[in-house]
């Protein structure tokens, strides 16, 4: 058996790795919601000077998980973060708000760094106004 050569195009190959990035300061990474909430749940913890088995005992979850939450290893469900947030004797949206606050914190940090946006101009953002 010969093999011929013909005029047909060759198949376009495809690399299997991307090709490595320009070399350069690594975009910054956006903050994941399970780590800012991790982080209000320990430092509300450690402002009451509680421990993490207190904590946990009163939220009837285990002592490994609530630090994996804390952590930001584990992405927790609603109900155990509503128990953890009653263990730390504030609600839900408490906690959901404290990381609210922090994930908007740290996102203008990130964008004044970057210089991403646009210039805003008038009030800021949630700013009521009054017309007269």
């Amino acid at each position: 058996m010969t093999i011929r050569a013909t005029n047909q195009p060759r198949a376009r190959v495809i690399p299997l790795r991307p090709f490595p990035a320009a070399p350069g300061p690594a975009p910054a990474r956006e903050p994941l919601w399970r780590d800012l909430v991790g982080d209000v749940l320990r430092r509300e913890r450690l402002s009451q000077e509680r421990t993490l088995k207190d904590v946990a005992d009163a939220a009837r979850i285990s002592m490994a998980y609530l630090s994996e939450v804390e952590r930001g290893r584990k992405e927790a469900s609603s109900e155990v973060l509503a128990a953890a947030a009653r263990a730390l004797g504030l609600s839900l949206a408490d906690v959901l708000a404290l990381a609210q606050g922090e994930l908007i914190r740290l996102s203008g940090a990130r964008s004044r760094a970057e210089g991403l946006g646009a210039r805003r101009t008038g009030p800021p953002m949630g700013a009521v106004r009054l017309a007269a």
